[in-house]
């Protein structure tokens, strides 16, 4: 059995890092159009750091190779809580902030989303023995 912070959980962090230079490079150059545009985008962005980082805790986590129902329980678990997370986040973001852009903070979720599995594999993260 590995522990979490073994080889394992290298890809996910460099996605997470990924994630967050991301979304302060598009927060930057949001600043351009407005700072509610930048806000906007930091939400959007935070919040696919905050569920993929959850996601990453769940499904990385120790496991039994002799289990494979155990990690399929973990991932399904691991994708409702973060679900729940985002609309959680997404609902608060409505309510409370004033002037946000909706579209820019979308934007910025699915650039988050996107862009870091598209670009981990060329820069040493992907899949590879």
């Amino acid at each position: 059995m590995k522990a979490f912070g073994s080889r394992q959980i290298q890809v996910p962090l460099r996605i997470l890092v990924l994630q967050a230079v991301l979304t302060l490079i598009l927060a930057m150059s949001g600043l351009a159009l407005s700072q509610d545009a930048a806000l906007s985008i930091l939400i959007g962005g935070g919040a696919c750091i905050l569920a993929t980082a959850l996601f990453a805790a769940t499904v990385f986590g120790p496991y039994r190779a002799g289990r494979p129902e155990a990690l399929l329980g973990k991932i399904v678990g691991a994708e409702i809580g973060k679900l729940i997370l985002l609309v959680g986040i997404f609902v608060f973001a409505f309510a409370k902030v004033k002037g946000l852009v909706v579209p820019a903070m979308l934007a910025a979720y699915f650039a988050a989303q996107v862009l870091p599995a598209v670009i981990a594999p060329y820069w040493g993260a992907g899949s590879k023995p």
